[in-house]
């Protein structure tokens, strides 16, 4: 699987996260060694129409993330529904540039 397709399914897996967590009301829950909490400090750099790039911040959190557990949620159909663009999230690990695990 390609690079750019890997880090893909890891950003929509981060704001799967946070739609999940939205919806459980569960901030303070930990998912894939991060919280849910800090998976918010993305959604700036994933919602149109003037997405701001990338904070260290949110950098910071992908980068602590289970990667691998985050490709697990990949294919969770929610993401949309908080006004989060999934091709903008499909863009956001290779932004933080950041090393994804082949197996995603």
């Amino acid at each position: 699987m390609g690079s750019k397709t890997s880090w893909s399914m890891v950003a929509v897996a981060i704001m799967a996260l946070s739609v999940v967590a939205m919806l459980d009301g569960c901030m303070a829950q930990s998912f894939c060694n991060t919280s849910l909490a800090e998976l918010f400090k993305c959604k700036p750099a994933v919602t149109p129409p003037n997405p701001s790039p990338p904070t260290p911040e949110c950098c910071a959190v992908v980068a602590k993330a289970d990667l691998k557990c985050l490709c697990r949620l990949k294919n969770k159909p929610l993401v949309p529904t908080l006004g989060i663009d999934l091709n903008l999230a499909f863009q956001l690990p290779a932004k933080c540039n950041l090393y994804l695990p082949s197996q995603c």
